[in-house]
């Protein structure tokens, strides 16, 4: 893919960025920038894309994103909209690999963080108890000050690599390239594709969204992201059913046509291949855990 080169400002006085975004437009395109990102989504939900990976973002999540891995967070529809109540709530902390100096990782005591920063190159979901940890370390890096910051910093990285159930995002194959030519194009499919998956997508209607013929675009697609136009709307689909399946709003064969399918069969078949699980036993599974 052709994301977009992404400045990360920080303030003069400080080695590394932190902020905290409560609108659900900030940086919302797929991009990627040298600084690794340790995000944290306190409120909030929408569809996280990671390299290759496509899945659901929610509440509670905290993912690290490795140096120059493209990401894009694209929040609810419900979140843009003008008379919305909702607002996102993300703290998030950006630092290049060499902010401490050139030789800091190379100690012996700190190739625990050097490895972690390594494996964060295809970006790492946090899970479990270490999730929440780093949470509060995060909201404390907000207000902290001087060598602190650092600290706060040093001891979240420690949790995390110390963390047996982290989650690797993207295949371990995936490639990017970094040329800037192209880079709307993608944003164009991204946008076009998440606002209209509960329908029929034409091979000729994307294709003319991207500005290019319908078999340039299968090419340009399939090189990019490493799958098909097919199979990545697929999975924003399923995303979008497993956002249904917690609500617990809808009967199963309802949010099967909710989440654009147009039929039970393939909706069952896609869900299990992707998630390893019937759609049942997915919404079992996170009721028993509301329920700890």
């Amino acid at each position: 893919m052709r994301p977009q080169l992404l400045k990360v400002s920080k303030e003069p006085q400080y080695s590394f960025s932190v902020r905290r975004d409560l609108a659900p437009y900030v940086n919302n395109r797929w991009h990627y920038h040298p600084e690794v990102e340790l995000i944290h989504f306190k409120r909030g939900e929408g569809t996280q894309f990671i390299g290759d990976n496509i899945r659901r973002f929610k509440a509670g999540d905290v993912v690290l994103v490795g140096a120059n891995l493209p990401h894009y967070w694209r929040f609810d529809d419900c979140y843009f909209e003008e008379t919305s109540t909702i607002e996102p709530d993300v703290r998030v902390a950006h630092f290049c690999e060499n902010f401490w100096g050139s030789q800091f990782l190379d100690l012996p005591e700190n190739l625990h963080l050097k490895s972690l920063l390594t494996t964060a190159k295809r970006g790492l979901q946090v899970t479990g108890i270490t999730r929440q940890r780093v949470a509060v370390l995060l909201s404390s890096l907000l207000t902290s000050t001087n060598n602190q910051r650092i600290i706060l910093l040093m001891e979240a990285l420690n949790i995390i690599a110390e963390c047996k159930n982290l989650e690797p995002l993207s295949s371990i194959g995936f490639k990017y390239d970094l040329a800037e030519d192209e880079k709307d194009r993608i944003n164009a499919i991204y946008e076009y594709s998440l606002k209209h998956f509960k329908r029929p997508i034409q091979l000729e209607e994307i294709a003319g969204v991207a500005n290019i013929s319908p078999n340039s675009f299968c090419r340009f697609f399939k090189s990019r992201t490493r799958k098909t136009y097919s199979q990545f709307l697929i999975e924003i689909r399923v995303g979008h059913a497993c956002k249904l399946l917690i609500e617990n709003n809808l009967s199963i064969k309802q949010l099967c046509y909710e989440s654009g399918f147009n039929n039970f069969t393939s909706f069952h078949k896609y869900f299990k291949l992707i998630t390893n699980k019937s759609p049942l036993a997915y919404q079992k599974e996170f009721m028993g855990k509301l329920a700890v």
